[in-house]
């Protein structure tokens, strides 16, 4: 197969420090394939692996769906006390299942090349910390041919919003302008959010299918100009976010802050139980934040919701670098999000900042503090990006009908103002 040429992120270091979280924080499905060639490795107790290595995730009579085992402590089988793999230590990193090669890694088809971004779910990611990706080639050419599909030039750009279509120069002129709007870091961070939401909100009202690219290029540079000058400063005074908007925020929150792992799979119906309550309580927002995952105390919701202080240093940069990282590697909508349209997958991209900067104060009320950290931050983001597009919930209908009004209520924007304060 002919591979395509790589789009790189540009600001964007990475190396593995092996943490062992991927192997902890993410449960790996398998194919048959994988499966055979896990078994026939023939893993024993001598090798410190003592239970069956491969699980069934699936229940009869629906098909087998294969997943590496766990233990009880959420490791997988075949992480050893040094945070390393034992495939990869005993046959190479060939001898791996695709997903554990991948990570966190993610290659989306764009026309006649092959966009690249990774999740920040990954402490390394977070950090910054590593060698550039730009520097990456080589290893990342490897990947390509193992998981990009042949003729994947051939898979269309995004919708814009409804049926409304661009083929792949005039799409990239979208993402490039907006880009351009949401990094600018001479522009204060809530400033950006406002004119790219507005921007935004302009071509979504336009139907730009049929602009030729000189035509689309003179357009978007018109909106451009117009969301800088009706943004100027920040608009005052902001309301607060109202009632529904409140609601449907919270019901996103419990949803990203869920960790679905390992022992998720065995809760029983005593667990789904409690996660049902649990969705119920932050439907109300009364009383203590159920506890979702280790690391956080059942702090009242209220105590959430006064300001924690300006944000601290390094906030803004690695919002600023996350943004970028999605927006070049059309990790935000396409195949690469649900499949939702440029529209909608910006509006939940959005929906990150106030949700992150919510869970960061959890976080925080959680170790009795009262403004949160860059640490916070980072650890917040980490959770949220765990399911950003990965999470089937919120791919769902409902999930888009609450973004949707979100954002089209004007609620996203004083979420983002109200959890920055």
């Amino acid at each position: 197969m002919k591979l395509l040429p790589l789009d790189l992120p540009v600001i964007q270091n990475w190396s593995c420090h092996n943490c062992g979280g991927c192997c902890t924080q993410h449960l790996i499905e398998i194919t048959e394939e994988e499966r055979q060639r896990v078994l026939s490795q023939n893993w024993s107790a001598a090798d410190g692996v003592t239970q069956p290595p491969v699980v069934n995730m699936a229940r009869w009579p629906r098909a087998p769906r294969w997943r590496l085992a766990h233990r009880e402590d959420g490791g997988c089988v075949f992480l050893n006390e040094q945070g390393l793999c034992r495939i990869h230590a005993k046959f190479g990193e060939a001898a791996k299942p695709l997903a554990c090669r991948v990570y966190p890694y993610a290659l989306h088809p764009h026309g006649k090349s092959v966009a690249v971004s990774l999740r920040f779910s990954c402490p390394s990611v977070i950090r910054n910390a590593g060698q550039p990706v730009n520097q990456q080639t080589a290893d990342l050419k490897t990947i390509e041919a193992l998981l990009v599909p042949p003729h994947a030039e051939r898979i269309p750009a995004p919708l814009i919003h409804g049926q409304d279509r661009l083929e792949w120069p005039e799409f990239d002129l979208l993402t490039e302008r907006l880009q351009d709007l949401l990094t600018d870091v001479r522009v204060p961070l809530l400033l950006r959010i406002f004119r790219s939401l507005g921007w935004v909100s302009l071509v979504q009202q336009s139907r730009v299918t049929g602009l030729t690219k000189p035509q689309l290029k003179e357009y978007l540079g018109l909106i451009t100009a117009a969301v800088k000058s009706q943004f100027a400063q920040l608009p005052e005074p902001i309301d607060e976010p109202g009632k529904v908007g409140r609601l449907y925020f919270r019901l996103f929150a419990a949803q990203y802050a869920r960790k679905d792992t390992v022992q998720s799979l065995s809760l029983g119906w005593r667990g789904r139980w409690k996660l049902l309550r649990a969705i119920l309580t932050f439907s109300k927002g009364r009383g203590t934040v159920p506890v979702l995952q280790d690391g956080f105390q059942p702090v009242p919701f209220a105590d959430l919701e006064p300001s924690f202080g300006s944000l601290p240093e390094g906030v803004v940069e690695l919002f600023t670098r996350y943004w970028q990282v999605k927006l070049e590697g059309l990790h935000f909508c396409g195949p690469a999000f649900y499949g939702f349209s440029f529209i909608e997958g910006f509006h939940s991209l959005m929906l990150v900042l106030p949700v992150t900067l919510w869970i960061a104060r959890w976080r925080a009320r959680s170790e009795g503090r009262t403004s949160i950290t860059l640490e916070d931050v980072q650890a917040a983001l980490a959770i949220v990006d765990h399911n950003h597009g990965y999470s089937e919930a919120l791919g769902q209908r409902d999930a888009r009908r609450r973004i949707r009004y979100l954002a089209d209520s004007g609620e996203l924007a004083r979420l983002c103002v109200w959890y920055a304060k």
